[in-house]
């Protein structure tokens, strides 16, 4: 059955995990806890893009009573996609689309056969994997536009950690009983 949400949005299979929160929930700027990633949409994926921004078009259309009865114009609102080569001076970020999604309930992590994966440390940021987005508007203290909230996420495959982050392997070699007694 095809997907009748205008706001839902899977993204492409090259989709990169980053600021992944997707195990336990965290306090973003002191708000309240919620699971979280930053999703990095290669600008050549123009499918995913223009279906994002298709998305978009339709919370914006879906939440005019949030901006007062009257469809506004998008540049007075804040947009969910950002340019990674203009907002971040970060590497991974070049070249790509970028949204922060977050959810106040934990998102189904799956693997490509969508069986649930349970080992923690296959998931990660840096990792690449598609995204279930729903795009809404939002009217809080002052601040208009389309937020972003976190479905599901399905890991398509490694990738290098953007923490920086190492395995323990990669650090130590294994300790033999010898080295213990010279």
């Amino acid at each position: 059955m095809a997907n009748m949400n205008r706001t839902k949005v899977i993204t492409g299979v090259n989709t990169r995990l980053s600021y992944f929160h997707g195990w336990e929930p965290v306090s973003i700027n002191g708000g309240g806890e919620r699971y979280s990633v930053s999703v990095l949409i290669p600008k050549t994926d123009t499918e995913t893009v223009n279906a994002i921004n298709a998305a978009i078009d339709a919370a914006i259309e879906d939440g005019i009573a949030k901006f007062g009865e009257k469809k506004p114009n998008k540049a007075t609102i804040k947009l969910p996609l950002r340019d990674g080569d203009i907002e971040r001076d970060d590497e991974a970020y070049k070249g790509h689309y970028f949204i922060n999604a977050n959810s106040t309930t934990a998102p189904q992590i799956v693997d490509r056969a969508v069986k649930p994966i349970l080992d923690r440390g296959e998931v990660y940021s840096g990792c690449y994997a598609r995204v279930s987005l729903n795009f809404y508007a939002f009217n809080s203290n002052g601040n208009k536009g389309i937020a972003c909230g976190l479905g599901n996420i399905q890991k398509i495959r490694d990738g290098e950690s953007l923490g920086g982050k190492t395995s323990a392997a990669d650090d130590f070699g294994t300790v033999d009983d010898d080295d213990f007694l010279a």
